[in-house]
Order: structure tokens, then C-alpha cells, then sequence
């Protein structure tokens, strides 16, 4: 017998010649009406049209037809006309009508492609001029909004191209920042796209999966990921079955609707398949099948599964978004919110601006009583309505929304470098609170790479011997080997002799691959004229094939057993020589082992306060091995004790967050994992990788798509990543916990500014009538948002616990510090009343003095939020020092110091320069006077943040239990309303009555 290679399951079609038919045109295109035969046209619609099928309308309107958009509307898109739109178009079956050989032109490509669209999973892209004037908007901005026009009102032109360049530079920034960062996860995704191999224009193509379009050939091979919903045609190696093909596809057509027989629920419908299996794919991410699927002529493959056996053509017949899986992720893609982080930042924005009204409100009363107008003099600072256009600039961060979304979109792109890709920005914040990680076992805990421990060997057994017999009861398609072949073919790089004997001229002359039933693999191989049936399977059907005595039985049993309670996967391995009786040979145990780094991430995501819970599909023994391996406990359960273990309320609620991990899991059961860990107060991030899986990660505070998921699951997911290993998340929460330190510096930092200034301008204001000028004004705003632009790229330490916002205590120390800059200022301030002009020296000016004071401690304050357990990063410093540069530039030679302002009591004049400038000395003063503040305020900063009802306010409760309602609402899931109704009174009513449980619903 010849060497039949192991291809014999992929199966062939039967022996037909390659029609010559062309492709057929839209039934509904009336160009084809007015030409031809009038029969010709009425066949051709009898031919084309379906019983009981809508007809695609788009069909029927030319491609370049579009519903015209009103003139007003100017900035709207152009309109689509109906059946146009790909999110709605639906297929004509002309397009499914393509020759084998042949395919699509190319010219017919773009033409298909506007209706249906691109081939992929997608969100609608941002209108780039929309998103840059997305930066004008929100309270804070509004409000600066307000000053420019104040600043016009009041002819103050500059403070009102200050003002206006700083709204320009926080959102040039901020649009270039978060472009930027997007276009790095962008360039990411790119990578990872699929591909495809097509048949156009009558050769094969390779190209990108989303450039396929409804009708196009593609050739669908083992290894390969499907990459369209496609129907099968034919083997590869047998296209003459094309004709075979529509000739089924006419049958189709031409069938009625069968009838159900009278008693008949139609649930056991018998499966009708054309012919033997072209291929075999893993539907498991969709339907959760652990075994391939067997198709054939006219079924369907579906987007993302993976064929694992066979080659053959297929035809498109719809798009991503149309797709079984596309349509799945429609269901859980949500509108993008801001959610938790929008609302955080626009509190502290609507706090801001409440108290930012009582300050104006209390100058304008000191005001009064210096009896100041409200517009007049022009050109002072000293009236009430400059006042208003002060505190509006001072107490309105204006750069807080627009820095700290660029220090979550920098962060993202520091994600997308850890191969972590960011869906939605505000991710990052869930990511960096998590304290429950609830992480999949295979893949994430483990290396997904079966290894064989020491093999159980039968008495008299050459191990050798055995090893081959396995590797030849196996799949030797090297291109796309099973999991178990794969790891018995290499295990045998630890055994050279075992390598010897395949060596010796063997033959295979058949092959019959696992099937569920005899639950083995048998080869039949030849070598040296002798013929041997290698088995290899489940312990018990191997041990079933062999005629062993008892005693040896016994021992195989026992190794099965003791295999088994250690979580080893058994393979028993025997075999036949000629007609004589089987061989037991032994026996293989196959284990998962865990990623070399897993222990010791694991140590460290407990240290940094993570709970990790394993949730696998395994079982228990397998699942309690892997914990004990890992040192993650062995409190595993399960998933049957979740639904069908008699527990319920307070009792389900603290078996979920006391346990180490659950068994046998199926999607379902992560969601209510998901939704009890949350009830309690945890923050979760749940991983996963099938469509089943979407609706878990869109519960969880933090979805993960692991390497390798679904497109599905990656749609429903917050974060994206390509790296496997639970390393990689570990790394990730450390990394959105230094972003998150860093928005968090940056707070503090904003909210210190505003208080410092409000407290001491209004004090100024109503004590001795005094302000720093407008002009001035601007400039620190500008300076302050200039420098601390650059804490994106900061150095950030992460905290050893999930962090929480605390607002609470944010705002304490925040009006501590802003307290503590009032008090420095005015010191400084009230030494120029002394006779000797306490800090000036020489000679100098008092708003270019104050300007400079002001601006170097506030500057230098943001090394006080950040912390002191890293180095700043050289951009901050620079960005710092360039500022702090300018500030004294502005001090040395007196830009727009202005006039004097009389103040009450007046400051002595000897020491005042009329053109604003001020000596070098004093300038080096008050560098030495700021440098000392500040030292005196980390001092504070550091005292108050050991103090540990401080540390600890505003932190959420993470393990709360409500037993009441837990318990009411477990009674209340297991009552049900029935509706009754007597046909003899005429009357229905409904009632309580208890549920039915999941078994007596399935009879």
C-alpha cells in the first residue's frame, strides 16, 4: 500500500466537470431589462428569486446614489441612501453566484465594498475637527470661555490673546497627544491583522482579511483562522465538484418548507450533509463545542474559528459586522462613556467653580467698600469687573481636563509598548483600582504547551518501544498538529532510541483519527513486511482492546486513578502485531504545566493587594493541581456548587469571594462570578478569549482580551492583550497605577494653585486694595499649564494597594497646600512694608517681585504631590526650569509690571523701580525664599500623609455584605408569576409559584 500521507479524512467530492456558467446579475437591475431576450429576463428573475427572502435594496439603486444632506447642514456627511448603509445592507443573491476558477474582478471589488462595507470588526473613527473642538468644551473651559469675552469687553487685548492661546495650547496638546497615542495602538492592531488567501481575477491572491467582500473565493485551509462567514464549495483538490455544488445550492432553492409531524417539538431535527467532511473547525470561542466540527458542501464557516483539518473553497457570504460573531458583538458594544472618570473630573470642576463665585463675591464686597468702580480706570487692574476676569483665570484650571487626558492617553501608548491595547482610556483607571483579578487558567496561568511527566510502563516494556508506538498513533500533518500529537511526537527528542525506530522504513497504511466514540487514535503501519495496529487513547478503551490477566489490569487501573486525582490527563498506549492479541504497553500523563513566572507573579499580585481567582473549564483535580503549584490555595470549587449546590443569598456571596478558584466553568458562570465578586464592593477584571465570554467582559469593571481571543471578545473588552501570561496583566495594573499617581499629582497640585491665589488675591483685594495685575495674571495661568503638561511623561511610582480617587482627603491637603502658598506670599508681601523693603534688595518692583514668588513656588509644588519614591523624568525638570527661566526674565526686566497701585498702608517708595525692573539680588532672594517654602510644604505634605485616618478617608469599603437583601433577592429569584386561565369562566389570573429548575425546564 502507498504512503497515504494521513490526508484520507479531509475527504473529496465527487467526480464533476468545471461548468462554464458566468456570474448573474441583480435581478432587480432594470439596465438588464431593456437589453436581451424578454424570456431570457423573465427566467433569469423566475431563477434568481426565493420564497419568503427580502430582496436587498440596494440592488436597486445605482452605486453613486445618495441622499442628499440639507445646505444648513454643513458639517454632516453626505447621506446614504437606504440599503446603502454596510451597517444595514444585506447580500443580493446574485453576489453569491461566483465561478470557482475565475472569482471576482477586481473591478466589481470597490463596488461591493461601498454597500457592505470593510471586512472587519470596527467603531465608527472620530471626526478629527469634532474631537479638537471636543477640547472647548466641558464647565472648566466654559468658564475661560467667559474670561476671553470679559477680556474683549474690558479692550484688555492682552489678556485676551493670552487667554486664547492657552485654550489653544491645552487643546493642541491635548488632540495631538491623544492622536498620537492612538495611532501607536492603531499601529499595533495592524500587525495582528488577519490575512486571507482569495481567488480574483483567476489566480490566487493573498491579501488582507478586511479587504474581502460578499461573493469573493477564499480558500480556507487548516491552520488558518476563517476569515469571513464563508459556504462551503468543494475540496481543494477537487474544483470539478463545483458543479455538484449548484447543483445542491439549486435543490435548496427549489425545496419547500417541511412540515412538523404532529407531536414533534422539531428540536431533534435530523443534520442532512452533502457528501463526506471537507473540514473540521474549532467552533469552541463561539459555541463552546470542545471538539472540531465536521463541514460540509453548503455549510457554513464562521468569522474567527479555526479550521484544524482539510482545505477547501469556500464563498463569502457576508461581511464581519453581518457575521454570527459580528452580530454577537453588536449586542454588548456599548455607547463610549466617560463614566467614572468624566464624573470625578467635572466634581472637582463644578467644586472649583462654586467656590471660585463666593471669592468674587467677597472681593466685590471688599469693593465696595473701597469704593472701586465696576469697569474704570481701563487701564487698572483695580476695578470690579477685572476682579471677576482675575479669579476667573486663577480659580478655573483650565489645562485639568486637558492634562489629564493626555497623561491617560501617553499611558496608553506606554500600554500598547507591554503589548496591552487600551479600547477606552478610562480603562486605565478601573485597571489601576482593581483588587480581584479573575484570570483563566490555560494560556494565562499555564503555557497552553501539554508536557509529558514519566511514563507508566507495562512489565517487560521497552519504554523506546513504547514512545514509538505512541508517535505513530498520531497525526504526523507537522503543519497543523493536535495539541496531544504535537507533545508525543516531541517528547521523543528525550528518547534518541525511540527516534531509531521510526527510522526503520515504516509505512502508514491507514490512519483513523480520535473519534468520541471508541475514544482512540489507531494507526495501521508497516515495516519490514509486518503489520502493527498502534492504538492510542483514554486508559480504559485502550485497556478494553487488550487481554491483559487481572493483576495487570488492576495496576493500569490504579495509575489511571492516581493520574487523574493529581490532575494529569491519561493516554493509554497498546499495540497489535498482525492477528496477534494486543499489547498493553503502558501508559502517558499528560499536565499543563504552569509559566515559569507565574508563582512569582502571582506573590506579586498579592503584594500589590490583588485577590486572583482561577476560573477554568478543567477539572477539579486538574484545577486543584494547578493551585497548589502555584501557591494560589486549594479553596477550588465546582461551578455546579454556584448553580445547583443548594447555596444561595449571603452563603453563595461568601463561597464566591472566599474561593480560590472554580472548576468546569462555562461563560455563564464567569458573569455570575462577576456580578457577586462586584455586589460585594471589589473592583474585577476578568479575562477571556471566546464570544461567550463578551457579555463577562463587559460586566467586569476591567475586561481583558487575552492573546489570542475572538475579534468578538475583544470588541466587548476594556483592554486588548497580545502577550500571553499573567505577567503581562500584572505588569499592565502597575503601569495604569503610575498613570494613575500621576493625574492624581497633578489634582492635588491644580486644586493647591487655585486656593493659593484665590486667598491671597481676595485677602490682598480687601485688606490693602491691592492685586497682581491682569496681564500678569495670564502669564502664571499660562506658565503653570505650560510646565505641568509634561507630568504625562513623568516618573511615577505605583502603590502597593488598588488606588481610589479619595476625594475626600484630595481636597484636604490640596487647600493645606493652597493655604500654606497664601501664607509664604503674604509674608513676602508684608516685609515690603517695613522701612528696610524686607525682601527687595537694592532696588525692585512689587508685582514683578510677587509674580516670581508666586510662580516658583508654584512650579516647584508638583514635585511636592508627586512624591519623592522616584526621580522626576528630565522632561518635567525641563519644562519646569524653562518656565521658572522666563518667570525671572519677566521679574529682571519688568514686562508689563504696569503702574503702581496705592495700597493701604503704602509701601515705601525708596526701594520701588518706576520701570518695573528688579535687581538681581532680590531676584536671588526670593529663589532662596521659594526654595525654603517649598521645603517647608513637602515637609507638611509628607507629615500629613502618615497620618492613617487621613491616608485611609474616602477609601471605599471593598468587602461589604448587605445579608439582608443578599438573602432576599436569592428568595426572590426562585419564585416565578404563572398565569392561569379557565376556559369554562372565561377568566385568567396570575400568581406566585416557584420556579422550575433548569432540569425540569429542559424536559
Amino acid at each position: 500500500m502507498p504512503n497515504i500521507e494521513f490526508d484520507l479524512e479531509n475527504g473529496l467530492g465527487g467526480e464533476k466537470k468545471d461548468g462554464a456558467g458566468s456570474r448573474g446579475h441583480s435581478i432587480y437591475d432594470t439596465n438588464q431589462f431593456e437589453t436581451g431576450d424578454e424570456y431570457q429576463n423573465l427566467v433569469r428573475y423566475i431563477s434568481n428569486y426565493r420564497e419568503g427572502r427580502r430582496k436587498s435594496v440596494a440592488s436597486i439603486l445605482p452605486e453613486d446614489e445618495a441622499v442628499k444632506k440639507p445646505w444648513w447642514k454643513f458639517w454632516a456627511r453626505r447621506g446614504v441612501a437606504p440599503g446603502m448603509d454596510p451597517n444595514t445592507f444585506e447580500v443580493p443573491d446574485d453576489w453569491l453566484i461566483t465561478e470557482l476558477r475565475q472569482g471576482l474582478r477586481s473591478s466589481e471589488i470597490e463596488g461591493r465594498r461601498k454597500r457592505a462595507g470593510w471586512n472587519e470588526l470596527t467603531t465608527e473613527k472620530e471626526n478629527m475637527f469634532l474631537k479638537f473642538l471636543s477640547y472647548f468644551t466641558g464647565p472648566i473651559l466654559y468658564v475661560m470661555e467667559i474670561a476671553v469675552v470679559l477680556a474683549a469687553g474690558l479692550q484688555d487685548w492682552i489678556d485676551f490673546g493670552v487667554i486664547i492661546a492657552i485654550l489653544l495650547l491645552n487643546a493642541g496638546v491635548g488632540w495631538y497627544q491623544e492622536k498620537q497615542a492612538a495611532d501607536v495602538v492603531a499601529s499595533l492592531k495592524g500587525d495582528i491583522a488577519l490575512r486571507a488567501t482569495v481567488v480574483r481575477d483567476g489566480s490566487e491572491q493573498d491579501i488582507k482579511a478586511r479587504e474581502l467582500v460578499p461573493g469573493d473565493i477564499v480558500i480556507i485551509e487548516e491552520g488558518q483562522v476563517v476569515p469571513a462567514d464563508a459556504r462551503l464549495i468543494c475540496a481543494y483538490d477537487n474544483p470539478e465538484a463545483f458543479e455538484e455544488y449548484k447543483q445542491l445550492m439549486a435543490e435548496e432553492e427549489g425545496e419547500e418548507p417541511k412540515e412538523k409531524k404532529g407531536g414533534e417539538d422539531g428540536d431533534e431535527e435530523e443534520d442532512h450533509h452533502h457528501g463526506v467532511s471537507l473540514v473540521a473547525c474549532d467552533q469552541s470561542a463561539i459555541t463552546g463545542e470542545s471538539l472540531a466540527v465536521d463541514k460540509y458542501m453548503g455549510d457554513t464557516t464562521y468569522y474567527t474559528t479555526g479550521c484544524k483539518r482539510g482545505k477547501a473553497y469556500g464563498i463569502v457570504t457576508a461581511n464581519a459586522r453581518a457575521s454570527f460573531v459580528g452580530r454577537t458583538a453588536s449586542l454588548v458594544q456599548g455607547a463610549k462613556d466617560q463614566g467614572h472618570f468624566k464624573a470625578i473630573m467635572n466634581s472637582i470642576g463644578t467644586a472649583l467653580l462654586v467656590v471660585v463665585v463666593l471669592w468674587i463675591l467677597i472681593a466685590w464686597i471688599g469693593g465696595f467698600f473701597h469704593h472701586l468702580n465696576l469697569a474704570t480706570p481701563m487701564d487698572s487692574s483695580n476695578n470690579l469687573l477685572h476682579y471677576v476676569l482675575i479669579l476667573l483665570i486663577v480659580g478655573v484650571p483650565v489645562g485639568l481636563p486637558v492634562v489629564t487626558t493626555t497623561t491617560l492617553a501617553v499611558g496608553a501608548a506606554y500600554l500598547a509598548k507591554e503589548k496591552a491595547i487600551v479600547q477606552k482610556l478610562t480603562a486605565i483607571e478601573s485597571l489601576a483600582g482593581v483588587d480581584v483579578l479573575c484570570s483563566d487558567k490555560t494560556g494565562t496561568l499555564t503555557a497552553n504547551q501539554l508536557s509529558i511527566r514519566e511514563p507508566f510502563v507495562s512489565e517487560d516494556v521497552d519504554v523506546n518501544w513504547m514512545m514509538a508506538v505512541a508517535a505513530l498513533a498520531s497525526s504526523h500533518n507537522i503543519k497543523s498538529l493536535d495539541p496531544i500529537d504535537k507533545v508525543t511526537i516531541l517528547t521523543l527528542k528525550r528518547y534518541p532510541k525511540a527516534r531509531e525506530i521510526l527510522e526503520q522504513g515504516w509505512k502508514t497504511e491507514k490512519y483513523t483519527p480520535f473519534d468520541p466514540v471508541s475514544k482512540r487514535i489507531t494507526a495501521v503501519c508497516i515495516c519490514d513486511g509486518v503489520r502493527y495496529t498502534c492504538a492510542k487513547g483514554a486508559p480504559k478503551a485502550i485497556l478494553n482492546l487488550s487481554n491483559c490477566n487481572e493483576e495487570t489490569a488492576a495496576l493500569f487501573r490504579a495509575k489511571a486513578s492516581e493520574f487523574a486525582r493529581r490532575g494529569f490527563r491519561s493516554l493509554g498506549v497498546a499495540v497489535q502485531k498482525n492477528d496477534e492479541p494486543w499489547d498493553l504497553l503502558g501508559m502517558l500523563s499528560m499536565f499543563d504545566p504552569p509559566r515559569e513566572d507565574t508563582a512569582q507573579t502571582i506573590a506579586e499580585a498579592q503584594f500589590l493587594g490583588l485577590q486572583v481567582k482561577m476560573l477554568t473549564g478543567d477539572a477539579i483535580a486538574i484545577a486543584k493541581e494547578t493551585c497548589k503549584m502555584l501557591a494560589l490555595g486549594t479553596k477550588v470549587y465546582n461551578s455546579d456548587r454556584l448553580i445547583h449546590g443548594g447555596l444561595s443569598g449571603t452563603t453563595q456571596h461568601d463561597l464566591v469571594e472566599r474561593a480560590d478558584g472554580f472548576a468546569e466553568v462555562f461563560p455563564e458562570h464567569k458573569y455570575q462570578v462577576v456580578e457577586m465578586i462586584q455586589q460585594r464592593g471589589h473592583l474585577t477584571a476578568m479575562t477571556g478569549d471566546g464570544v461567550n465570554d463578551a457579555p463577562s467582559l463587559k460586566k467586569s469593571d476591567c475586561g481583558i482580551a487575552v492573546e489570542g481571543a475572538s475579534e468578538a471578545a475583544q470588541a466587548a473588552a476594556d483592554i486588548v492583550f497580545l502577550a500571553p501570561g499573567l505577567s503581562t496583566i500584572v505588569s499592565a495594573i502597575k503601569i495604569a497605577r503610575q498613570i494613575f499617581q500621576r493625574m492624581k499629582a497633578y489634582i492635588q497640585y491644580r486644586i493647591a494653585l487655585c486656593f493659593h491665589l484665590e486667598i491671597y488675591l481676595v485677602t490682598s483685594m480687601v485688606i490693602i486694595n491691592e492685586t497682581v495685575r491682569t496681564d500678569l495674571i495670564v502669564f502664571l495661568a499660562l506658565f503653570a499649564d505650560l510646565a505641568t503638561i509634561a507630568v504625562a511623561y513623568d516618573n511615577a511610582h505605583f502603590e502597593a494597594r488598588p488606588v481610589e480617587w479619595q476625594l475626600p482627603k484630595i481636597w484636604i491637603i490640596s487647600v493645606m497646600l493652597g493655604v500654606l502658598l497664601a501664607v509664604a506670599t503674604w509674608i513676602m508681601r508684608g516685609s515690603m512694608f517695613l522701612p528696610s523693603g524686607g525682601f527687595i534688595q537694592n532696588f525692585g518692583n512689587v508685582q514683578e517681585v510677587l509674580f516670581l514668588e508666586i510662580s516658583l513656588t508654584e512650579n516647584w509644588l508638583i514635585f511636592v504631590t508627586r512624591g519623592g519614591q522616584t526621580y522626576p523624568s528630565l522632561q518635567l525638570v525641563g519644562a519646569i526650569f524653562g518656565v521658572d527661566v522666563l518667570s525671572t526674565l519677566f521679574c529682571v526686566f519688568g514686562w508689563l509690571s504696569g503702574p503702581s497701585y496705592e495700597t493701604t498702608p503704602s509701601t515705601p517708595s525708596q526701594f520701588i523701580d518706576n520701570n518695573g525692573r528688579t535687581s538681581v539680588v532680590t531676584v536671588i532672594v526670593v529663589w532662596c525664599y521659594s526654595i525654603g517654602v517649598t521645603i517647608v510644604i513637602a515637609i507638611v505634605y509628607y507629615l500629613m500623609n502618615q497620618i492613617a485616618w487621613l491616608d485611609n478617608l474616602g477609601r471605599k469599603k471593598r468587602s461589604r455584605q448587605d445579608t439582608t437583601m443578599e438573602n432576599i433577592l436569592a428568595h426572590l429569584a426562585k419564585v416565578a408569576i404563572e398565569h392561569e386561565r379557565d376556559d369554562v369562566k372565561g377568566t385568567s389570573r396570575f400568581h406566585l409559584t416557584a420556579r422550575a429548575t433548569e432540569a425540569e425546564m429542559d424536559e
